[in-house]
Formats: structure tokens, sequence, C-alpha cells
């Protein structure tokens, strides 16, 4: 036991640049997902490591399993073994990781066009998270099984001019583990929390939205899809980042862009935890006018604040889409949807009418003509 400590204490970022991995200010490209910007950070007073996009995380022993596929004793053996040069097979697998093909929205955008909901996602939308279904509808939220029998949610990103960048798949079966899964998800079974296509750009949620501002309104920023579903259900606009470093140059300049021209003001309900208070503090440094809202202690994040309204308040028929949203409203504002079409959203008296961009099969690119949504997708 005290030989296994020792290799827990092992400095964590030795033992990552030992594997190859390359670290700037105690962040680097995370090895288990398609990253093109820093998303790994290490925290060297825990000496555990974590990525804010794919939620890989863990300490020494952690790493070095799931970076080399090895068993708990393999890995111990490969710590113990001391030698600093990294092998080969480690960086060219690196390599391959963080220089995958572009993304092909040709191979998902049908399950978007005819979005499906299995019985486990309809639970975790409605029965568990309260979600209104226009915004369920909105999203273009969609599911599937694995061989497996892992049910997950599949949650398209796409850019301000609808075209589809990139497909997030949240486990609907995830339970935390001490024990982080594979990075790759083999045979990690409902272990692995998310997992990204290859070439997924997932840098900013819902940028759709962004068109239907008016001069000085109000503008949600989420840490995550869910709390950014929470906040739409509530009626605010909003979007989600992840991450203060996956903003690229692009997604900036929209977001500085709109403020300019449109007097935009932007708020947060940053998470109760180290990650979202940073997160918070990055995007402040970057972003004008960007207004903070404390949680309640009882809540970790926002999605926690719109599930204790809703049990607060009447309740309605979560599956009916001509129930009424819940009353975050009344605790934080917005106003009720009064528009039950489907694939329209009101917000804020609002409406919203967000059209996908079909996709030329063939050519694998973007037709320049919008696809029309009807009530029977």
């Amino acid at each position: 036991k005290q030989s296994i400590q020792q290799l827990r204490d092992l400095p964590i970022e030795q033992v990552a640049e030992r594997l190859g991995m390359e670290l700037v200010r105690h962040k680097s490209l995370c090895p288990f997902h398609a990253d093109h910007h820093p998303s790994l950070s290490f925290n060297v007073r825990k000496n555990t490591y974590r990525c804010f996009v794919c939620d890989a995380h863990g300490g020494t022993i952690d790493l070095v399993m799931h970076l080399l596929h090895k068993d708990f004793k393999e890995a111990c053996q490969w710590l113990s073994n001391g030698t600093y040069e990294p092998p080969k097979t480690i960086i060219s697998n690196l390599l391959s990781i963080n220089s995958n093909p572009p993304f092909d929205p040709s191979k998902y955008q049908r399950f978007f066009a005819h979005p499906y909901l299995s019985p486990a996602a309809k639970s975790f939308l409605f029965s568990q998270r309260h979600l209104d279904p226009r915004v369920i509808r909105w999203c273009r939220l969609t599911s599937w099984r694995d061989r497996q029998g892992t049910h997950w949610l599949q949650i398209p990103y796409y850019d301000r001019d609808s075209h589809l960048v990139g497909v997030q798949n949240r486990n609907l079966n995830y339970q935390p583990d001490p024990v982080p899964p594979s990075p790759c998800g083999e045979g990690s079974g409902v272990r692995l929390r998310f997992r990204f296509p290859k070439g997924a750009q997932c840098h900013i949620y819902n940028l759709p939205v962004l068109n239907m501002l008016r001069p000085g309104e109000e503008l949600y920023i989420a840490e995550g899809a869910s709390d950014c579903w929470s906040l739409l259900s509530s009626g605010h606009k909003a979007i989600a980042i992840p991450s203060a470093t996956l903003l690229n140059p692009k997604d900036l300049d929209t977001l500085l862009s709109i403020n300019s021209k449109l007097s935009t003001q932007f708020h947060m309900f940053p998470d109760r935890d180290l990650p979202g208070e940073r997160l918070f503090l990055q995007l402040r440094d970057l972003l004008p006018n960007l207004h903070r809202h404390d949680l309640p202690p009882t809540c970790k994040d926002f999605s926690d604040l719109y599930i204790q309204n809703h049990l607060t308040q009447p309740t309605h028929s979560a599956h009916s889409p001509h129930s009424t949203p819940l009353s975050v409203r009344r605790g934080v504002g917005g106003e009720a949807f009064s528009d039950s079409t489907p694939y329209q959203l009101r917000i804020n008296s609002d409406l919203l009418t967000f059209t996908p961009k079909k996709i030329n099969t063939r050519a694998s690119r973007c037709s320049p003509q919008l696809g029309e949504l009807s009530q029977s997708d």
C-alpha cells in the first residue's frame, strides 16, 4: 500500500511529460478526444488531471492506465520503472488523436432531421430534468443505444449559420466512479460519460440563438448543454461554453460583435465548484458586461435551481408540448412560452424558428437551401 501511494504521489505533470504530453501553464491537449485547444487541466495541489470537455479525470496511475491501455498492475510497473523517455507508440497515438480528419456532417445530419427520443432519453429529459419539450425540439436532441445496451443522448452543435459542426454523445447510464473510464470508451461499459466523433467542433453550444437577439437583450452563458436547456426552459436566451480555452478567435469575435452592435448584456450562474468559478473569471476577462448571479447553497448548478423551482410549483405534464414552462421565471426572470408549434421556441415573446441546413450527402458539404421542418418531424 505504501508503494502504491508513492506512485500516486508522483508529480502528475512530470508523469504527463513522461508520457509525451506537452504542458503549458498546467494545461495540455486532451489525448482522450479530438482536442485542438488545450482542455486538459492539471491540479498540482491535488495531483490530478481533468478534461472539462470529455470529463476524463484521475491521478497518476489512472493517466497511465488509460493512455497506455494498461491494467492497474501494469500501470504501476510502468510508473515504478523510472525511465522518462516516452515510448514511440505513445507519441504516435497522441499525434493521431489530435490530427483527426475534419468532421463530416453528412454522416450525422440524418439523425437530427428526424429526432428520436428513447424511453431512457425521455426519462432523463422530462422526468428527471423537467425540461420543456419545445426546448428539446429546438435543440434537435436525439438518442441511440450501442451494442452493449448503453443509452446515449446525441447533442448537435450548430454554428451561427445553422451548419452542423459537431456532435456530443452523453451517456444516460453513466454513474460516477472513482476509477476513470477508458478514454476511448472501449470496454468501459456505462462508465464513460461523453463521446465525440472525430473532428467535432464543440466550442459554443446553441449559437443559432444569437441571430434572435434584440438590442440590449440579455444572453445567459452556461457551462454545459444541460444547463443551457434549463435556461431556455425558464425563458432565457442562452448559450453554453464548456471552457474558456475552447473559445477560438472567431467565436470570441462573434460574442464581442453582438455586444458592440446590440449592447448585449451577458449573464452567468457559475457552477458552485472550482471549475465553474474558474470559467467565470476567465470569461469575465474576455467578455464585457458579464453579470454574475450566485446560486443558492443547495444548488450546484443552474439545472439544480431549475429543478428545485419546478418541484415547488404546480406540476404540469412534462411530456405534453402544451405544458407551461416551469417557474424559474419567478426566481430569475423570463416570460413563459406562449407558442406550441414544433421546432419553434418563444423566449421572452420572441419566436425562434431554427432550421438546420441540409447536407448534400454526395458532395459532403452544406447546401445553401434551408431544410424546412414540419410537425411530422
